[in-house]
């Protein structure tokens, strides 16, 4: 009898294992459910009409793939582009495409389509195919130009006249309902390997309540979660997954300084602005105060920038300006935090004797703007909110961390930007979901994603 329980318990523990393995090999298979606050209406990451974020990035990588990928160490891998070289001082560079990669409408890629796609996102640059490759030139040199071909701005589709878009990633669509609903399949031949999913269901221009709403009651398998509200998360509605910080808070100018007491008014705001009390209160903790553009995650030097509120010098500036005016101050009607955050903003004003009058409508004189980092990569995530803020004359002197520095630092001292916060981007998902992440840009990372029992 002894003999027999041994026995019976040696094949218990071997079919618990196999069990145990068989729950955490990837399986092929299932739909993924997602929702997101954004309702892109396009999906052409090239069309400037419709305002980046992190599930149109997402929705991007699903469709289409880039010449180069940047992993998590922020270096360059081959991508559509099997490799590349730079020559003349960084003024050219040639790009090696990969064989045998086909469309979901199933033609080839070549030099042309991947030239074509290119031009029309970078008109500046010059472009042209030659043969399997593509070569880009410019005027002045560009160090980084792998990780700005991986922007997901510059990924690669083919386009028709009217307006429909074919891409090469891992999923194809299936129906599209624009700003509401998204349906994609596995596409069978990718040329990475069929994705283990077999698909995706993703519904757009929903709110962070209803998507909480919808995650604790199984009707969803992955949702956004608003930063303010992650502190609140309970481990029972999912597993919540942060990302480096990948968004900058900031207020934002609509035009240079005008005169000398013009300055001294916005250096009053900027010393007005208690950050720490609404990071706490207001954001709940979440994110980091800032007073540099690139977070040190990216930069490695953000520290040096003050974010410490000083009213007394606030006051003190503002004092020595005889006359001053009341600015309006923008914000999306659509983002309750923002218009919170703004509200504050304005109070911290007040005690400093400046005026600020909150608005959602028309053109104030100063935006609260919410910008969504673009790579790990310095020295393009500074380019890139250089071109979302008004920087137009920015000169950008190298790649090196004491060229990027000195270029932040000349931005700063046009008061064109007030930096506010750093903030992560927060997603949670059920336990079935298996293997996925989130990338440096705050987008989600499926492509190794598998539906597995949930737990």
């Amino acid at each position: 009898m002894k003999h027999f329980a041994c026995h019976w318990l040696a094949v218990s523990s071997l079919l618990w294992a196999l069990v145990a393995r068989a729950e955490t090999r990837p399986q092929y298979g299932g739909t993924l459910r997602v929702m997101t606050h954004a309702a892109p209406t396009t999906l052409d990451p090239a069309d400037a009409r419709v305002p980046d974020s992190f599930a149109r990035r997402g929705i991007t990588s699903l469709l289409f793939d880039t010449l180069v990928t940047m992993d998590e160490t922020g270096h360059a891998r081959p991508g559509l582009a099997e490799s590349w070289q730079a020559s003349g001082g960084n003024l050219r560079w040639q790009l090696r495409l990969r064989h045998g990669v086909k469309f979901h409408d199933g033609t080839p890629l070549t030099g042309e389509t991947v030239a074509a796609s290119l031009r029309l996102v970078n008109p500046s640059w010059s472009i042209r195919a030659d043969g399997d490759s593509v070569i880009i030139s410019w005027d002045v040199p560009l160090p980084d130009v792998p990780a700005e071909l991986a922007l997901s701005r510059n990924a690669i589709l083919k386009r028709d006249s009217a307006e429909k878009v074919s891409g090469t990633g891992p999923f194809h669509i299936v129906e599209w309902q624009p700003g509401k609903k998204l349906t994609l399949a596995a596409e069978e031949d990718y040329w990475r390997g069929r994705p283990f999913l077999d698909g995706l269901e993703i519904e757009l221009g929903r709110s962070f309540r209803d998507q909480s709403a919808a995650l604790e009651t199984n009707r969803v398998d992955v949702v956004e979660v608003a930063p303010e509200q992650a502190h609140h998360f309970s481990p029972a509605k999912g597993r919540l997954v942060s990302s480096a910080p990948a968004e900058l808070m900031a207020l934002v100018f609509a035009r240079d300084v005008a005169s000398p007491d013009d300055k001294l008014l916005r250096e009053a705001l900027g010393l007005s602005v208690e950050r720490g009390s609404m990071q706490s209160v207001l954001l709940q903790g979440a994110g980091q105060p800032t007073g540099s553009l690139l977070p040190t995650s990216i930069s490695g030097y953000g520290f040096v920038f003050p974010t410490q509120s000083n009213l007394p010098k606030a006051r003190q500036l503002r004092d020595q300006v005889q006359q001053t005016r009341i600015w309006t101050i923008g914000y999306d009607a659509n983002d309750p935090l923002a218009r919170l955050l703004v509200e504050r903003i304005a109070l911290n004003a007040k005690d400093a004797g400046l005026s600020l009058v909150p608005t959602s409508v028309g053109s104030p004189d100063l935006r609260f703007m919410r910008i969504p980092l673009a790579s790990s990569d310095p020295l393009v995530t500074l380019m890139w909110i250089a071109a979302r803020t008004g920087f137009t004359s920015l000169k950008i002197e190298g790649g090196t961390v004491e060229e990027v520095f000195a270029t932040e630092q000349a931005a700063m001292a046009t008061l064109r930007v007030i930096p506010l916060f750093h903030l992560p981007a927060f997603y949670a998902a059920n336990s079935s979901l298996k293997d996925w992440s989130l990338r440096s840009d705050g987008s989600l990372d499926l492509a190794n994603a598998w539906l597995g029992a949930a737990k």
